[in-house]
């Protein structure tokens, strides 16, 4: 297979932002009382239900202090449980040979947190965080850095419709959503322009090698 570069989004791609809020939700049981054990899942609820989870604790608890919360939330190492689907995928285009790269907005001590706990960040030639870059999607800059790596073919991988496809589709790449399975934080809409479309969908991380398989085939 010739070898491509192939850009990831982070969060709800290669690992879910869901999980990232249970994580810091833990956390933050555990500071504010680390003798209750059903905490965590009465924030949760809280969560789903829409309501200000740091309001209630702080109503609550007096040490709940809001900012405090929302470094703990910001600034924690997550515990995910096992994800190995995204890491093992990204080994398996590394051993093909692949440029690896990774485009994702956030805060730079939340998204290298993210990516220290899922152990990837060796496994990319290039990371671009929109707080150490300067800019964020649907900026050009944040993927236009990848053409130095001089490939034919260049993919992102994402999910988010109303941001992530849109500099990637102007500049020629590839564009692949990963549909949402019911977990995502941003819904998909694809009722939109087709500026803001993938051109590609795959229902499972692991579909992207069928995939990138069927273009060197054809």
């Amino acid at each position: 297979m010739q070898k491509m570069t192939l850009v990831f989004d982070l969060d709800d791609t290669l690992v879910k932002e869901i999980e990232y809020l249970k994580s810091a939700f833990r956390a933050i049981a555990a500071q504010v009382d680390a003798g209750n054990s059903g905490l965590f899942d009465e924030m949760f609820g809280w969560y789903q239900a829409k309501e200000d989870v740091f309001g209630n604790l702080g109503q609550r608890y007096e040490n709940a202090v809001k900012e405090d919360m929302k470094a703990i939330y910001r600034n924690h190492v997550p515990q995910f449980d096992a994800l190995s689907e995204s890491r093992d995928l990204l080994l398996s285009l590394k051993r093909e040979g692949h440029n690896l790269g990774l485009v994702t907005d956030g805060f730079s001590v939340t998204q290298r947190n993210k990516i220290k706990a899922l152990d990837i960040g060796h496994l990319f030639d290039r990371i671009v965080v929109s707080e150490e870059f300067g800019s964020e999607k649907p900026s050009e800059q944040n993927f236009s850095v990848f053409h130095e790596f001089g490939t034919k073919d260049y993919f992102y991988i994402s999910d988010n419709i109303s941001k992530d496809f849109i500099a990637p589709n102007k500049l020629g790449w590839k564009t692949v959503c990963l549909l949402d399975d019911g977990q995502n934080i941003h819904r998909q809409d694809f009722n939109r322009e087709a500026a803001y479309l993938p051109q590609y969908k795959i229902n499972h991380l692991h579909e992207l090698n069928d995939l990138l398989a069927g273009m060197s085939d054809s």
